[in-house]
């Protein structure tokens, strides 16, 4: 039996917890700063509001104030579940519980990318960039990718993810700790493209949902369902080249990492709502002041973030749909895609 401490008490890091208890492990969850009444609600009875269930007594929640207590117990790996903003944030608190500048494993179920100077960053590179700032050496840094919604994990349905790190025995090793028989995971050693799919594919998941509405004046029916098709398609040969662009490999894109999550996203997630909402030919301004005024879409804030690059690194010859939604969200304006320009 090992220890684990997961920092965030969000749905998924409380999510999370169930397959790391359901392995004997020793869960401790640490809220965030801005997590501490919902701590006081789970200590009280057990009710976790964003996951609609009351967690498994097995694992144990504790205020922002524990931590260094809580670090006490020595884990063997500390699971990093804070939202993309709370990076820095983590940085510093890792900083504090180190040991003469080390740290146990490392494991990310937070996605992102950034911006750094004028290169992308994946949120694993800024991490380990900011606690090598502070000191902290010999970083071993995993992280989860896949198609694996917080309610179903912690429900226990079967699911399926990867863990990637550069060392792929680490990833194997994780593999071994964290293994159920609902929670599959496999190994990948390409950090890059499983971290990449994770983020981008909440854009063209937007550009999926968009097919409704794009056939809104056809008859009622399936109609649109040729149009997602072709969306998808297009899609996952975008994914490939941004991948390769920033170091991935295209194989990753039509696995779980890729190709999984997009169908997951796109199903039915908050970015498939709003691409509905774009499709339908509302502008991105008025759909999230009418329609979602407090929902955050991840699609939109990471083109807020990228999507200048993208367009200085690409043209809509190449990426005709990606370049399409970044237009839509940017410019606030009508989406546009250029169907000719597709692959």
């Amino acid at each position: 039996m090992g220890k684990i401490i997961i920092i965030g008490a969000g749905a998924m890091g409380t999510a999370f917890g169930y397959p790391c208890s359901d392995n004997k492990h020793e869960v401790n969850i640490i809220a965030t700063h801005l997590e501490n009444k919902t701590i006081d609600e789970l200590n009280k009875n057990r009710f976790h509001p964003g996951l609609n269930l009351e967690v498994t007594k097995s694992i144990k929640f504790f205020k922002h104030e524990s931590i260094k207590d809580v670090f006490k117990t020595k884990p063997d790996l500390i699971v990093i579940g804070v939202s993309s903003k709370g990076i820095d944030w983590i940085a510093e608190e890792l900083k504090k519980v180190s040991e003469n500048g080390k740290l146990p494993n490392l494991l990310m179920l937070t996605k992102g990318l950034s911006i750094n100077g004028k290169k992308y960053e994946l949120l694993v590179d800024k991490l380990e960039r900011l606690l090598s700032e502070k000191g902290i050496k010999n970083i071993n840094l995993s992280a989860v990718g896949g198609p694996c919604l917080a309610s179903g994990l912690a429900n226990r349905v079967h699911s399926g993810v990867v863990i990637a790190n550069k060392k792929l025995d680490t990833a194997k090793s994780l593999i071994k700790m964290l293994s159920t028989d609902y929670y599959h995971i496999s190994a990948s050693s390409d950090i890059n493209g499983v971290e990449v799919c994770a983020a981008i594919k909440n854009i063209f998941s937007m550009v999926i949902g968009a097919a409704p509405g794009l056939n809104k004046n056809k008859p009622e029916g399936n109609l649109y369902l040729n149009t997602s098709a072709a969306l998808v398609k297009q899609s996952v040969y975008e994914m490939e080249v941004f991948a390769e662009f920033l170091k991935g490999k295209k194989e990753t894109v039509k696995g779980l990492a890729g190709l999984g999550d997009l169908y997951v996203s796109a199903a039915g997630g908050r970015n498939s709502k709003m691409g509905a909402l774009i499709g339908e030919g509302i502008i991105f301004s008025q759909a999230k002041k009418t329609k979602m005024p407090n929902v955050t879409v991840e699609g939109a804030e990471l083109i807020h973030e990228i999507g200048k690059k993208v367009k200085e690194d690409f043209n809509d010859k190449k990426l005709p749909l990606m370049i399409a939604m970044i237009n839509a969200i940017l410019e606030d304006k009508k989406l546009h895609i250029k169907w000719e320009n597709f692959n």
